[in-house]
């Protein structure tokens, strides 16, 4: 069995390539666009323009109908070469750190998921996700929730659909294997061959529901 100290190492650097789990880093880079979107349901998957291990994810959002401020987003990217998942989980500022937050279907309970981060945008979970946890999740029925709890000590539950999560789960594990593919499968350039003596070298070619009150 892995230790903790491993699976902590492989959370970590998957979730430095992960880019959608990173969408909502602050200022000053603005976040990378993806290039490719698909919806399904209430789930989008999106593929972005960058060299990574995990180069597509699918993504769900709750904003506020009144000030369009996000309540809940929740994003899963797929590693191909590790057959891993990657979740991120961003709630509205107030909750409480310690408590994390529980995330749960009619099939199935997470453990208490740990924040790893908070921003001026919220707060943030980002972790590995079993994929046994996300087979249940697509074999659930149309909603889930995420519990979370407030400094005060208050619980809010906050639903989101799981309508095209299925469907979206295997689009997204198929781009991105394909994408991952192609970019290992692509050799590298070959040398230019050496100019004839008289000859100058040739120029090289230039190269981002109502909100829960803590």
């Amino acid at each position: 069995m892995k230790s903790i100290r491993k699976i902590v190492a492989l959370a970590l650097g998957i979730l430095s390539f992960a880019p959608a789990a990173f969408a909502q880093e602050a200022p000053p880079a603005a976040p990378v666009q993806p290039s490719e979107t698909k919806p399904f349901g209430d789930w989008t998957v999106r593929c972005y323009p960058v060299k990574s291990p995990s180069p597509c994810d699918m993504f769900e959002l709750l904003a506020n109908k009144q000030t369009q401020q996000r309540v809940l987003s929740v994003s899963i990217a797929y590693v191909p070469a590790r057959d891993a998942h990657v979740i991120q989980i961003a709630v509205p500022l107030g909750v409480s750190i310690p408590r994390g937050l529980l995330l749960a279907s009619d099939s199935y309970t997470s453990p208490v998921l740990k924040y790893r981060r908070c921003d001026r945008g919220g707060c943030y979970v980002e972790m590995l996700m079993q994929n046994d946890a996300v087979t249940a999740l697509a074999g659930a029925g149309t909603s889930a929730k995420v519990k979370v709890f407030a400094v005060s000590g208050k619980e809010f539950d906050i639903p989101f659909s799981l309508n095209g999560f299925s469907d979206a789960h295997g689009a997204m594990q198929d781009l991105a294997r394909k994408k991952v593919g192609t970019a290992d499968a692509t050799p590298p350039a070959a040398p230019a061959p050496a100019a004839p003596p008289a000859t100058p070298p040739a120029t090289p070619a230039p190269d981002n529901t109502t909100t829960p009150t803590p």
